[in-house]
């Protein structure tokens, strides 16, 4: 793909997934000159707008690995240099080492990384020394160059981990097969924060991902994730956003309104940003302009490598918590289906006194399947897909009691007690009978006061009566 017809391509969400790597050594970030700021550096309104450049007085991210589960990071792209700390293939169709750009987006994991990790790179005529660092990692005193696109948290590193969404795999793995392993691989490789820009247009999601999810939270990584996009199809927010634990992002447009086209709506979203205008670094070294919620994903984990940077032994809950309660409240007052807690505020995120919470005000995975699933996990994945790829909301269905058949207990004893008053009710009938027959029969006797000793007057038989 060449440079101008990359500027000219925009792009939405897909189902990928990303993660920051950490490690790098501190490196103070080089503020360019407005002589060598490139337009692309330029473009970059959400560095301001949204409290970043302010938070890199206390923060850049240093020390911190982040995990991006995607569709494959270009380490050759210029603003990447020395950012990738590591990765892999878990489609069964990229390279090992997770930098193959594949999948129905081959585009999208590189977009991503640059927005959270890029650093930039140096003019090409720029006679200064180039920034230290090499593709297996920085040296200490990296400087960020003064061109292209540089990343919410600059001094993170990434992992690259590669899966194959949105069309069919030539690995042959699907993506309920892809985004656990993958979860599981960045957490077992040091992930602190994983960013998945993933939509898909059910809120539902196989129950073999619960066991990753639940791996994630007991490990103590944080997990950021898109809301989706309208224009995708995704009306209300899909999996794995509606996963307990995990930071949802809704996405924004420039007037910092939420986004018609790019973003969605649902309850379990937990902070909005920026998600139209965007730009980004392209594989093979280009740049495009781009939007959704794809986009606002790295943003805010770039916030949550942040924090994770300045406090290392902060909790997941703790840092999710930051993160809401300092967002700034949008739409109806208090959390809402379209901002959740608000607009995200990265100063305040790093700067303000927030009181210790031991609790995730976004709920925790492990709770969920101790109600929902009894405390039950799938260790395979179920063979049908349960996300409907359709634009109307996908509710889960509603079920009816099937009734069931009595056993022949219970249908032999109403039928023996029945039975049994039938038999007495005719005896009782043909008892009367019998007795009336009886009598019927009798002969009369004489006696002192008239016929069969009756008295004078009475009724002695049905055959007689008395006259008038």
């Amino acid at each position: 793909m060449t440079r101008a017809t990359a500027r000219r391509r925009r792009t939405a969400s897909a189902l990928m997934a990303l993660a920051l790597a950490g490690g790098m050594s501190t490196a103070a970030l080089t503020v360019a000159a407005p002589a060598h700021a490139d337009s692309w550096r330029d473009k970059e309104y959400w560095l301001a707008e949204s409290g970043i450049t302010k938070a890199w007085d206390v923060s850049k991210g240093a020390g911190v690995k982040v995990a991006v589960i995607d569709s494959g990071v270009d380490g050759q792209h210029p603003d990447l240099a020395g950012v990738l700390a590591g990765g892999a293939d878990i489609s069964g169709a990229g390279s090992a080492n997770g930098q193959e750009s594949i999948g129905a987006k081959p585009e999208h994991g590189t977009l991503v990384a640059t927005m959270l990790a890029g650093r930039g790179h140096q003019p090409a005529d720029a006679t200064a020394k180039p920034s230290a660092g090499s593709a297996s990692g920085p040296a200490a005193g990296a400087a960020v160059g003064p061109d292209g696109i540089v990343g919410v948290a600059p001094e993170a590193q990434l992992l690259s981990v590669s899966t194959w969404l949105g069309s069919a795999n030539p690995g042959g793995k699907s993506d309920q097969d892809q985004i656990p392993e993958a979860v599981r691989w960045a957490v077992d490789n040091g992930a602190r924060v994983i960013n998945i820009s993933l939509g898909s247009t059910s809120p539902e999601w196989p129950q073999s991902w619960d066991a990753a999810f639940l791996y994630a939270e007991q490990k103590d990584v944080v997990i950021v994730a898109a809301a989706g996009n309208r224009v995708g199809g995704n009306v209300q927010v899909g999996a794995p956003a509606t996963i307990p634990g995990v930071l949802t992002v809704a996405g924004l447009d420039r007037t910092g309104t939420a986004s018609i086209d790019s973003s969605s709506q649902g309850i379990s979203i937990g902070v909005a940003a920026p998600a139209e205008d965007l730009v980004g670094g392209m594989p093979a070294g280009g740049y495009a302009d781009w939007a959704g919620t794809s986009g606002a994903t790295p943003i805010v984990a770039g916030v949550a490598a942040l924090i994770r940077s300045k406090w290392p032994d902060m909790s997941a809950s703790q840092v999710i918590n930051r993160i809401v309660t300092t967002a700034k409240d949008a739409g109806v007052p208090g959390k809402d289906p379209l901002y959740g807690f608000g607009v995200l505020n990265a100063e305040a995120a790093l700067k303000a006194d927030v009181p210790e919470t031991k609790v995730n005000p976004l709920g925790s995975i492990s709770e969920w399947i101790r109600v929902h699933r009894r405390g039950n996990l799938a260790s395979t994945a179920p063979a049908a897909a349960p996300a409907p790829s359709s634009a109307v909301p996908t509710l889960p269905e509603a079920t009816v009691p099937v009734a069931e058949k009595p056993s022949q207990l219970d249908s032999a004893v109403p039928a023996v007690v029945v039975l049994g008053f039938a038999c007495l009710f005719v005896g009782i009938v043909v008892a009367a009978a019998l007795q009336l027959r009886a009598a019927m029969r009798t002969p009369p006797k004489d006696g002192p006061d008239g016929p069969d000793g009756a008295e004078p007057g009475s009724v002695n038989s049905l055959d007689s009566s008395t006259p008038t």
